[in-house]
């Protein structure tokens, strides 16, 4: 398969990455010392060419300032490595050199100007995408309702105007939403394998109750179910996405702006990527299937994050020494001076105790009986077959019958067709039948009537209809083509 399939099997983005990346971008992040490496962008992405950073000069920072940034960071480092898993010996400021230069081989930094010294930057692309992984890197807990109201709003806006970004990001917001919520039920479970039996009480229990419940649940995940909640309102959006469809001034608009902004004037185009975005803000519909699904993930690992933690607590208590202590007391004293809570006689028996269980040895199935079948079931599964191949109707056998009909002539009528076994009958009906679709004016029914009809065409004739001797219906003409099919 070329690449150009491929292409597009896999959408734009398999094409369109490397068209705005460098192709070694993702070398540090795959090397030996990759936490390192992504430790040294973040520094660098926070201090130097993040949104949050000085705005940076024109021309890019000069060399021996990003020199100096990697080198106090490498100073903290006491265990980065080599490519061969050695502990480095060369100089820090050597070090921090190599580190920059093999930044700068990967595409993350780029060489500017180099008049009096060597000037660094970073490119749009990389410094955008940079700043996407931070913000997947810190992402935390979705807050629904204000999703909700970022929809709710853009939609509007996208009625009120015809502004078909606004019903862009609306259906972008919505489509994110949803794949949140999907993903966390997946996200829980990721957690509750982590969260081992290796793992102490107390981290346990901190892991579960700061991670699972602030980390990993919807921020607002206890109020999604009330009526005072954006998303009680998920029903009056979905009423105005489908109002502003059956608005045919408003749909023109913004199939006009998806024309003139995002189509390239390809009608079709713009109105494939209308009702896109439109079936995207509708599966908002689907959200009360994922909430359930999340809640029996959060059931089940509530009970099984207590379950375990219950069986801490109690394998806490030194229950051997409490039992030995009970025996010695018991053992020790007399009859009359100890009591206790059972009565005496078969409870606290030594009979009483449980059992060993014993594996149950059940006997071996017997063969399977073999039965030779009578030649009265060989004749009678012989009919069957035999009457099955009779009222079996296929296009060779078809065109055998009425080729024999024919009998050299080009034109024959149903009441001419002599009917004297079963496949005749079968024959005459299958005929019967053809000639309502290759009577219609649709092109799809004849064509399907043709693979049965080879060599012939069936049609109604304006002849009376006559009862026949073992069948009747209206009568057909049946036609020999004189054209190769």
């Amino acid at each position: 398969m070329s690449t150009v399939n491929l292409d597009m099997l896999a959408g734009a983005a398999a094409s369109l990455l490397f068209q705005r990346l460098p192709d070694r971008l993702f070398a540090p992040l795959a090397a030996t010392n990759r936490q390192r490496y992504w430790t040294l962008l973040c520094l660098l992405h926070r201090k130097r060419f993040g949104p949050d950073a000085p705005l940076p000069p024109m021309d890019g920072f000069a060399a021996r300032e990003i020199t100096a940034d990697i080198e106090e960071a490498l100073a903290e480092m006491d265990d980065w490595r080599d490519d061969e898993g050695a502990a480095p010996v060369t100089d820090l400021n050597i070090r921090a050199n190599m580190v920059l230069q093999s930044l700068v081989d990967a595409g993350w930094l780029k060489v500017g100007r180099q008049a009096f010294e060597k000037r660094l930057l970073m490119a749009p692309a990389v410094s955008h995408f940079l700043s996407q992984l931070v913000a997947f890197a810190e992402a935390g807990p979705v807050f629904v309702a204000g999703k909700i109201r970022t929809v709710e709003l853009h939609l509007k806006q996208a009625i009120e105007s015809g502004e078909g970004s606004s019903l862009m990001e609306a259906a972008e917001t919505t489509r994110n939403l949803l794949e949140h919520v999907r993903n966390t039920g997946t996200s829980i479970r990721d957690l509750m394998d982590r969260l081992g039996t290796d793992v102490p009480t107390r981290e346990y229990v901190r892991m579960f109750f700061s991670e699972y419940i602030e980390e990993v649940f919807i921020g607002d995940y206890r109020q999604l179910r009330t009526q005072d909640h954006p998303l009680a309102r998920r029903s009056q959006i979905l009423a105005q996405v489908d109002a502003m469809c059956i608005n045919e001034s408003c749909r023109d608009a913004l199939i006009a702006w998806y024309q003139t902004r995002r189509a390239e004037g390809n009608v079709l185009r713009a109105t494939r990527m209308f009702e896109r975005d439109v079936d995207r803000i509708h599966e908002l519909s689907r959200i009360d299937e994922y909430l359930d699904r999340l809640d029996d993930e959060i059931r089940r690992a509530n009970k099984r994050a207590l379950v375990y933690l219950d069986y801490r607590i109690r394998s806490l208590r030194p229950l051997d020494e409490v039992i030995q202590t009970t025996i010695q007391q018991i053992t020790q004293s007399s009859a009359d001076s100890h009591r206790t809570a059972l009565a005496p006689g078969y409870l606290i028996s030594p009979t009483a105790l449980a059992e060993p269980r014993r594996p149950i040895v059940r006997a071996p199935a017997d063969a399977l009986r073999t039965r030779s079948p009578s030649y009265a079931d060989l004749a009678r599964a012989e009919l069957l077959v035999r009457a099955r191949n009779a009222r079996t109707m296929t296009a060779p056998k078809l065109a055998a019958w009425v080729l024999t009909w024919f009998d050299g002539s080009d034109h024959l009528e149903s009441e001419d067709i002599p009917i004297e076994s079963i496949e005749a009958l079968r024959a005459w009906q299958t005929l019967s039948a053809l000639a309502l679709p290759m009577s219609s004016n649709s092109r799809h029914l004849y064509a399907m009537a043709t693979s049965m009809a080879r060599g012939f065409r069936v049609t109604f004739s304006d002849a009376e209809e006559r009862a026949h001797e073992y069948i009747g219906g209206q009568p057909f003409s049946v036609i020999r083509n004189r054209r190769k099919v």
